[in-house]
């Protein structure tokens, strides 16, 4: 008697029940390129049976090194579908950093592009693990020989080998490792389940209400979270994704959105921050129906320009950590009822604040934010002691819970407000400042375009609160102006003694302003 195994709920499910329904509807739109969910599906399984023959097996690992384009969205599903773990690495990384990845998460094969070549073909050869490199784009022989296992895109997505093969893995195997760009140190892998991934975006795609009729923009790396769960849940409920690179030359952005009739527009506060300095009356942007922000929430100023811009849409503040992937939203009905609100918690999720004794807090009170659910990570790749910080006994017995190190506040209705991270708190005469509620208060005032706040020695204070400011185009604010707006909205003791005005801010590679190195 031969016994079928049954089917498990797997992340890679969403693209191939897509494609079963809707093989001839175009999942992706890349610049030229326009695939739909039955070329996708067929691509991804042939790199999963070229990988498997190449001897990836359950649980290796797949490095995807590459930018937003259609190799990466493939290579991503198919290492799925081999049963692996994979790992999308943002093309903007360094040599020495690829290094440490390649050497901590031990990848047994590599998906990357031929410009690339300069940063990758060093670590790709030293490596004692891999023994498998596909690369798309124009590569000579010579080269494509000296990396280990080197084969081209173009045969490996004409492998036909096995066909498709359902996956071998459970939910509660890895699916994926996210490796966050924390500003000190080396970076963490996040490991994901496919269980965490699949509740994570059924999750976010609930409270959006995505459908098969939308058209999403995404503009964020695919190897950001935020980025990469645009193409999960667009795959999931089987809609169209618009894929660019970034949002560096925002009017043809624009252009593409109008002709591609988008729907919904995912950003981050930089991304609106340059909207609002553009003349977009020419843009018929009137198809768009929800914009969703995460990294911050939003400042009035920025909320009240969306609602201009887009006054049929609905706009959704949300916040958020790699670690659980979303923590909460605001819903669009209380933007203006629950100004500087990050949210409730997303559905399916719990939270709660602590002290420092574990002690839960009470509305009002500033403490840690924990997180309950099933979005909460597996923990960090070969890292147990700052896993052991992140993740501790929840509830239930032998149940994990996430203390996030970031400190909030919820209100008396179960709002929650977020204060600043833990770890980057100013002590300044005693007192504890967060630079994010200076932050908020400076990206308030009219004429300023982007904000930092940090803290710096002083040999009386400790420490003395500068703020950085880049001001709008034609914008005339003096450091003194600056100063009085935030004596008239915030206690003295969070008034900067130092303004800089500068002509721009450093950012992550996902758009977010980078402090270190500030001074």
């Amino acid at each position: 008697m031969t016994l079928t195994r049954p089917a498990t709920p797997q992340l890679q499910d969403f693209l191939t029940v897509s494609a079963e329904r809707l093989p001839d509807k175009v999942a992706l739109v890349c610049r030229e390129n326009r695939l739909t969910y039955g070329e996708l599906e067929r691509d991804s399984n042939a790199l999963a049976s070229a990988l498997r023959e190449r001897g990836v097996a359950r649980g290796d690992r797949v490095l995807i090194f590459g930018d937003n384009t259609v190799e990466t969205v493939t290579a991503f599903w198919a290492g799925l579908k081999a049963d692996a773990v994979v790992s999308i690495i943002n093309p903007l990384t360094k040599q020495d950093k690829l290094d440490y990845i390649l050497k901590d998460c031990r990848p047994t094969a590599m998906v990357t592009d031929a410009h690339l070549w300069r940063v990758f073909h060093e670590p790709a050869s030293e490596s004692g693990h891999l023994h498998t490199v596909v690369v798309s784009g124009e590569l000579s022989d010579e080269r494509l020989k000296a990396l280990p296992g080197g084969m081209r895109w173009e045969d490996a997505v004409a492998h036909r080998k096995g066909g498709h093969r359902p996956g071998q893995g459970i939910d509660i195997d890895l699916a994926a490792i996210i490796y966050t760009s924390g500003s000190t140190g080396d970076p963490k892998g996040v490991m994901l389940s496919h269980r965490n991934m699949i509740t994570a975006a059924n999750s976010v795609g609930t409270y959006l209400g995505t459908r098969e009729d939308d058209v999403i923009l995404n503009v964020l790396p695919l190897a950001f979270d935020y980025g990469l769960y645009q193409m999960i849940m667009t795959f999931r409920s089987g809609a169209r994704l618009v894929l660019e690179r970034s949002f560096a030359y925002p009017t043809q952005v624009l252009n593409v959105m109008v002709e591609e009739g988008v729907t919904g527009f995912p950003g981050v506060p930089t991304i609106f921050a340059i909207l609002s300095e553009m003349t977009l009356s020419e843009f018929d942007l009137s198809a768009i129906r929800f914009v969703t922000n995460t990294a911050a929430a939003l400042p009035q100023k920025h909320i009240h320009m969306l609602q201009r811009i887009f006054p049929s849409a609905d706009i959704f503040s949300m916040y958020g950590l790699t670690e659980c992937k979303r923590c909460t939203y605001l819903p669009p009905g209380d933007l203006d009822r629950k100004p500087g609100s990050v949210g409730i918690a997303i559905p399916n999720t719990e939270l709660w604040l602590v002290d420092d004794d574990d002690k839960r807090l009470g509305p009002g009170e500033v403490g840690q934010l924990v997180i309950r659910g099933a979005t909460v990570m597996q923990g960090y790749w070969e890292k147990p002691e700052e896993t052991a910080r992140m993740l501790r006994p929840g509830p239930l017995q032998g149940e994990r819970v996430l203390y996030t190190g970031d400190l909030c506040r919820l209100d008396g209705d179960g709002y929650l407000y977020f204060v600043g991270r833990m770890d980057d708190i100013i002590k300044s005469r005693g007192e504890k400042v967060a630079p994010k509620e200076v932050e908020n208060v400076l990206m308030n005032m009219e004429g300023i375009k982007e904000a930092a706040v940090i803290g710096v020695p002083d040999p009386i204070l400790g420490q003395a609160v500068k703020a950085l400011v880049v001001l709008q185009e034609g914008a005339e604010i003096s450091e003194r102006r600056i100063q009085r707006f935030c004596q008239n909205h915030l206690e003295s003791f969070m008034v900067p003694k130092y303004v800089a005005l500068v002509d721009n801010l450093p950012k992550t590679s996902t758009g977010k302003i980078k402090k270190t190195g500030l001074t």
